[in-house]
């Protein structure tokens, strides 16, 4: 297999921002975008791992979300059909030739060491939580290319000290690596473990539902003191970021490309491109440190047709590996990493309209020489400029489908200015709106 080796000088030096909002990858700025791949390791050889990952390197994603341990199966002796038998020491190398295939590629690893159900279900108790952390803790120890994520869909109050032991055992090990936990479905993981010193920045999964699917009669529906924010995920960014402690939070788990409406029911319509991108830029635009794409047929590694797969999957994962949500997310990567963002902000203060609802929202992110607004229905807005009348500003319109750059104008002492996107006549309309200051001519 040829290796891709795209590391930077600082890879494996994650940390916190001065300004605590965001990640730092040494010196420099790191935007999280991170793709869910939770059955790799149990699914997948050694060859399918390497066409996925260089898939995800070359689109430039940075984080794999995986889990060890998913299900009570994985550690019973009924050994599930198809799953590695996480018993044996050969799958413990496995996963080690899989964290430097990973690690040569300059790919980190978000590392759920077990999924949720396994502490909910008292498999993952005080006793076997310590003996399997302090494992793990040694094994991993000077690992670079590691960052833990602790929970897996479930509530920090379905194993809370045992949450807390495993996090402050991994932490011991090694207390300059990165340290989160996935959460339940529309909560975040400020809602436990916030104030936790093991805890290093917040993630929040904003899920599968509609604005109208508050309540299903499902296992997963939220309790009352849950707060439903519907497809409206960027209001977990502005409370998280809203706590006198401040820490890095971005969304782990949207709806993914290619799952039911709700999750549940495979009438009802699915997530499209259009959806993945609405998601992402209006948490980042938000101040999210990063985001995390998802894919229904890759999170599960779904390669069977003639198997009824989970959640009304439809496609291979090898074939969803090309789906155009998971490309076009590198587009806003690429856009972040050409600011200053570590420094810039939400600002609904620069629209002189004020703020819309739902899908009328227009979100703007604005730094010292530049704004950034992502206009989803394609609405016209006003934009206030007092603040940026002492600099020239270059407009260009950015298609966040395929990455076009439309040049406008260059905006000159004005103290107001009519964004007016083009409509098209396909299903999306969502445009990227770019002000920077103009260089010199």
């Amino acid at each position: 297999m040829e290796m891709i080796t795209t590391k930077s000088d600082n890879f494996g030096k994650l940390s916190i921002s001065e300004n605590r909002r965001y990640l730092m990858e040494g010196d420099k700025p790191f935007f999280w975008l991170g793709d869910t791949a939770w059955l790799m390791f149990l699914k997948l050889d050694e060859d399918e791992i390497y066409t996925y990952l260089r898939n995800r390197k070359e689109k430039g994603y940075n984080v794999i979300q995986t889990v060890l341990i998913q299900s009570p199966q994985d550690v019973e002796s009924s050994q599930a059909p198809g799953r590695k038998d996480v018993k044996k020491s050969e799958y413990w190398e496995f996963v080690d030739r899989v964290l430097n295939m990973a690690e040569q590629m300059g790919l980190y690893i978000g590392l759920l060491p077990a999924w949720g159900s396994l502490v909910k279900s008292n498999i993952l108790n005080m006793e076997t939580m310590r003996t399997y952390a302090n494992f793990l803790g040694k094994r991993y120890q000077n690992r670079k290319n590691l960052i833990w994520i602790l929970g897996g869909d479930v509530r920090g109050d379905a194993g809370y000290d045992v949450f807390c032991l495993e996090g402050e055992i991994l932490k011991s090990y090694n207390p300059e690596r990165i340290i989160a936990y996935h959460p339940f479905g529309r909560t975040s993981s400020s809602l436990w473990f916030h104030n936790e010193p093991w805890l290093d920045m917040n993630l929040f999964q904003s899920g599968h539902r509609r604005y109208d699917q508050a309540s299903l009669g499902e296992w997963d529906d939220n309790a009352e003191k849950e707060t439903f924010f519907g497809e409206d995920n960027w209001k977990y960014v502005d409370r998280d970021l809203s706590y006198d402690i401040v820490k890095p939070t971005l969304d782990a788990e949207p709806s993914y490309e290619g799952i039911p409406q709700g999750l549940h029911n495979p009438r009802n319509p699915y997530w499209e491109e259009w959806d993945v991108r609405r998601y992402a830029y209006w948490s980042v635009f938000a101040g999210a440190a990063g985001h995390t794409y998802g894919s229904n047929s890759i999170m599960q590694f779904y390669d069977d047709v003639s198997k009824p797969g989970a959640y009304g999957v439809r496609e291979l994962w090898q074939d969803a590996m090309h789906h155009p949500g998971c490309a076009q997310l590198k587009y806003l990567k690429d856009l972040m990493e050409s600011v200053d963002f570590i420094n810039g902000k939400a600002d609904d203060s620069l629209l002189l309209f004020g703020q819309k609802e739902r899908y009328h929202r227009i979100a703007v992110f604005a730094g010292e020489d530049y704004i950034l607004c992502y206009d989803y229905m394609g609405d016209e807005f006003l934009l206030d400029l007092r603040r940026f009348q002492n600099m020239e500003l270059d407009a260009w319109w950015m298609d966040p489908r395929n990455n076009s750059l439309s040049y406008i104008t260059t905006i000159k002492e004005q103290e107001k200015w009519l964004a007016s996107p083009v409509a098209r006549k396909e299903k999306a309309n969502d445009w990227v709106l770019i002000l920077k200051k103009a260089e010199s001519r």
